[in-house]
């Protein structure tokens, strides 16, 4: 998921790169769009002063041959007669009238031609900054279309954004929750295993001071059977001899250990009879501290 987010985030700088790419483009080709309609205003304007220009010196012409036709029929002309000459002035005035209407139809193709060379210059002017302004619109258009689909695709990935940073923290949360629960079991745990541990070792206590109790029964057992063995020969009339039994028990001290022991042994005296005998006895330590212990001893005695 977080390399999702990574990815999601990656696309939405690279997008953000290419609207600020594009808006600066449409920057650029607004301010050539700008200089190209200055431009076409300029040569609009240029083209309307040429107009003028020609309607005025096509009125100025017109004015000069009206009044130059106006001068040339008003103009009275003083001659001398010379009855030796025949002056054909009809022909004179025909012949210069057709030399200024030459002229005056000379200047007027002239500028006309120079008006149509301009105009044409102008229209052609026009027609290229027309497609340059109609290829820099179209141009204009596309970048609108592009930034419309470049935000469409911002907001989408913002949405998905949102929507993963939820997702997010709301996994995020469960996590905490989920790492609480876990910690609160594993001390909950940890309670109960101290809890069984402290009972183990109770036990183990208790354990021991039945089992140190089991042993001083034992050892009391094995002793009162002994009395019992030895009681029994005496009353059947085997041991002839004087038997004399003697148990010491029930003495307490104070200690930390326990422990138990038991002996066997033999004797014979110098005098005037002999004797063997055995004893055992066990002592135990209990938790408490409290020793328990038992003896008895067997002794025969026999004439020499």
């Amino acid at each position: 998921m977080q390399d999702s987010v990574e990815d999601f985030k990656t696309k939405y700088e690279e997008e953000i790169n290419k609207r600020t790419a594009a808006e600066n483009d449409f920057v650029v080709l607004k301010k050539d769009v700008d200089a190209a309609y200055m431009i076409k205003v300029e040569l609009e304007a240029k083209m309307e002063s040429l107009k003028d220009e020609i309607n005025f010196m096509r009125v100025l012409y017109e004015a000069e041959l009206s009044q130059m036709q106006t001068h040339v029929s008003d103009t009275s002309v003083v001659l001398s007669m010379d009855n030796n000459r025949n002056l054909d002035l009809d022909g004179i005035i025909a012949e210069v009238r057709a030399q200024y209407e030459e002229i005056a139809r000379k200047s007027k193709a002239e500028v006309e031609s120079w008006y149509q060379i301009k105009v044409q210059q102008l229209q052609m002017s026009a027609d290229q900054h027309g497609d340059s302004l109609k290829s820099t619109k179209n141009e204009i258009s596309e970048l609108n279309r592009m930034i419309q689909r470049i935000r469409s695709e911002i907001e989408n990935i913002k949405k998905q954004s949102q929507t993963l940073q939820a997702s997010v923290a709301d996994a995020e949360q469960r996590g905490e929750l989920a790492l609480k629960d876990a910690y609160t079991k594993r001390a909950d745990l940890e309670t109960a295993l101290q809890k069984a541990k402290e009972d183990l070792a109770r036990l183990m206590r208790d354990y021991q001071e039945l089992m140190n109790v089991k042993l001083a029964l034992d050892v009391e057992i094995a002793t009162y059977r002994k009395l019992l063995e030895g009681e029994e020969c005496r009353m059947s009339g085997e041991c002839k001899s004087a038997v004399s039994i003697s148990v010491v028990g029930g003495s307490a001290s104070i200690g930390g250990s326990g422990g138990i022991g038991l002996g066997l042994g033999s004797g014979f005296g110098s005098g005037s009879c002999s004797g063997s005998g055995f004893g055992f006895g066990g002592g135990i330590y209990g938790s408490s501290g409290t020793k328990i212990t038992s003896s008895a001893t067997i002794t025969k005695r026999s004439p020499r």
